[in-house]
């Protein structure tokens, strides 16, 4: 995979620099050399998740696919391709109107060329077969090509039915994604009601629903399904900055540490402006504030925390700063675009 040159982001908010340096969709795990975190999530539901696609698939002619277009790797569950083996499929970037926007091309190019079996056949190259679109389902963005990119995409399949005299047939699709990505507000949006209970949290979908869109177009929303481990915690340490993991479950000091690590080395601009910070602490030679931690992302990344809670005044009785508050509102803020746009993997 081709390494990312050191370029300028426009779209950053004070249209700071930012190097991507070497970013792939593997440069996150450098912030995991180093600490604690390990974040697996898979609760019983969602084993009973994967049983309900298994056996609903033969009722669909598609699938859909939700990615956060943050992390179109990481948010792209790698059982999909086995699960859904045999149907035509579309990817939907949503939360594009969050992700940086450079990102799109490289990564659409990127799976299109993978060799995702379609038909009981590999074939990387028909572009029939898989169609990708990006959206922002918060303001509905984009939503409006979903149902024509899914009659496109079953062109040959409309056209057999009309052949046989089944013009008005339903057409059906089964809506994927891990949690959070969006899927309930991407529905509400294509069916223009709130037909399905939509949060910004992870687990809120817990069974199927069927949403008629048009009287040709029918979708099936499923629950966000993880898959039982990690290989690599940096992906579900991305999982966890966007949003896609509970919380509760997480030490969020730790994973916002991490978070302004990475902000600090990829989107400086992003705490620079967001946080008010005259600079950033250099991570070899300003040893007053990082002696003995420069090779640690997360002792880096928790004195970004102290420096920002300063800034916004974030202090406990003492006059300690109270990084777990701070921690908590990089993430919100990160999570709601506040802070700009980002996309954490490039291919």
């Amino acid at each position: 995979m081709n390494n990312m040159k050191k370029q300028k982001n426009k779209n950053l908010s004070g249209n700071k620099n930012h190097a991507r340096e070497n970013m792939n969709h593997n440069a996150a795990g450098e912030n995991n050399k180093n600490n604690n975190i390990n974040i697996n999530w898979y609760p019983g539901h969602m084993a009973k998740t994967r049983r309900m696609i298994q056996e609903n698939l033969k009722l669909v002619d598609a699938v859909c696919e939700i990615l956060d277009a943050r992390i179109p790797a990481s948010s792209r569950n790698p059982d999909m391709n086995t699960l859904t083996a045999g149907k035509p499929r579309l990817m939907v970037f949503n939360r594009a109107d969050q992700a940086d926007p450079e990102s799109f091309n490289p990564w659409a190019d990127f799976y299109r060329n993978q060799d995702i079996q379609i038909n009981g056949a590999n074939q990387p190259d028909d572009k029939n077969n898989i169609i990708i679109l990006r959206t922002d389902a918060k303001s509905g963005r984009g939503v409006n090509q979903f149902a024509p990119a899914v009659r496109e995409l079953l062109a040959d399949k409309i056209k057999a039915w009309t052949a046989k005299g089944q013009s008005g047939h339903m057409i059906r699709v089964m809506i994927l994604g891990v949690p959070n990505v969006g899927k309930s507000s991407f529905i509400n949006r294509v069916s223009g009601r709130n037909s399905a209970k939509a949060e910004n949290r992870p687990g809120v979908t817990r069974g199927k629903q069927w949403i008629v869109i048009d009287k040709q177009l029918e979708l099936l929303d499923t629950p966000g399904m993880l898959w039982p481990k990690f290989e690599d915690q940096a992906v579900g340490e991305r999982l966890a900055w966007t949003g896609a993991i509970k919380d509760d479950i997480l030490d969020l000091e730790t994973l916002g540490s991490d978070l302004a690590a990475f902000l600090a080395k990829y989107y400086p601009g992003a705490l620079l402006d967001g946080y008010k910070l005259d600079a950033l602490p250099n991570r070899t030679e300003d040893q007053n504030i990082i002696k003995n931690f420069n090779q640690n992302q997360t002792a880096y990344g928790f004195e970004l925390l102290k420096l920002a809670g300063a800034k916004r005044g974030f202090r406990i009785s003492g006059g300690e700063i109270d990084t777990e508050r701070m921690a908590r509102t990089l993430l919100d803020e990160f999570r709601s675009g506040k802070l700009g746009r980002f996309t954490l993997e490039f291919p």
